[in-house]
């Protein structure tokens, strides 16, 4: 034939081919490549390691974010020296001038993480919050509603049994009750959310991934984490130091089986916000570990068990509304980086 070779493709089906004319064959099924399987996701605590790794990036960032504070350190005091108002992370005497400079020194925490990522690991902070790369407020909302029912209710029982079984005394309603309770309802949340995005969040992520190994990485980041945030607040009194740390202890839990921080600040604004309600209305004394020593302090345990109850419930999916776990990892693994 004349002109480029000819391909008989077909029809019709009563006429033989020319015998200079190539059929044209279907490939053979082994010449078909195979799709190539879905890539992993990427753990919420190892994203640190998809976003330009190298050792000193969290050294780095956790500098940053320490310096940051230290600036809201200086200013605090500068603050002290004309106020005479202070900060006191353990809150007692609950006061709300106190309460107002300790809290907002602690929040520099969130703005500072959230700097922190971009700043060093060149990637948005959305990384920071969960592994969807965003704030799921679904999630939040549930999990607040679920921490309520179980950690707060473990810690209202605690002081309700330190107060009727064990003569734990009461002072009634501390002085300016009010303003205590404004000032409060409007700062521990944001107190909480600052401190579970730096331990809870950007440490135990910063640990996870010098480890570099999910299971591994994951148990030594909760219990870094957690006796690292409990020794911020004093190691005098055992109960109350060993009790912040189961606290921290479940807050990593709830990270680890949500893919974010959202759980863990739900669970963390909540008790602080019940702690603050009983302090406030019967006195510093009626709480369990708030203060030390004293009649009561098996009491605490009551919270412990509330704590379990919330990563339980965690575990057996309550915590699974508004995206979250493998469901945000996948999401965040197939779309591109911020």
């Amino acid at each position: 034939m004349t002109g480029e070779e000819a391909v008989y493709t077909g029809p019709p089906p009563t006429l033989r081919p020319p015998a200079d004319v190539a059929v044209a064959t279907p490939p053979r099924q082994d010449d078909v490549a195979e799709e190539p399987a879905p890539a992993e996701p990427t753990p919420y605590l190892l994203v640190m390691r998809d976003a330009s790794w190298a050792w000193w990036r969290p050294v780095a960032g956790l500098l940053t974010i320490a310096l940051l504070l230290g600036v809201g350190w200086i200013l605090t005091r500068i603050v002290d020296v004309f106020t005479r108002v202070g900060t006191d992370v353990d809150g007692v005497p609950l006061d709300w001038r106190s309460l107002l400079v300790t809290d907002l020194l602690l929040a520099i925490a969130l703005p500072a993480v959230l700097l922190a990522w971009p700043l060093v690991h060149g990637v948005g902070p959305g990384r920071g919050i969960s592994s969807a790369g965003r704030l799921r407020r679904p999630l939040l909302a549930r999990a607040a509603l679920v921490a309520l029912v179980t950690a707060g209710a473990g810690v209202a029982l605690a002081a309700a049994g330190a107060v009727l079984l064990a003569d734990r005394e009461t002072t009634g309603p501390v002085p300016d009750l009010a303003w205590v309770l404004v000032v409060g309802l409007l700062t521990v949340p944001l107190r909480a959310a600052a401190e579970e995005v730096l331990f809870r969040g950007y440490l135990s992520q910063a640990v996870a991934g010098w480890i570099g190994r999910p299971r591994a990485g994951a148990a030594v980041a909760a219990v870094v984490s957690a006796v690292l945030w409990a020794a911020l607040y004093g190691t005098d009194d055992l109960t109350g130091f060993l009790a912040r740390v189961a606290f921290g202890l479940a807050a990593s839990a709830a990270v680890l089986l949500t893919g974010g921080v959202e759980a863990a600040v739900a669970l963390h604004a909540v008790c602080g916000v019940v702690v603050l309600l009983l302090g406030a209305g019967l006195g510093e004394d009626a709480v369990p570990g708030f203060v030390p020593a004293g009649p009561g302090e098996a009491f605490v345990l009551l919270g412990v068990l509330g704590l379990g109850a919330f990563v339980g419930l965690g575990a057996r999916g309550a915590l699974r509304g508004g995206g979250s776990g493998r469901e945000s990892e996948r999401q965040v693994s197939s779309s591109p980086a911020p």
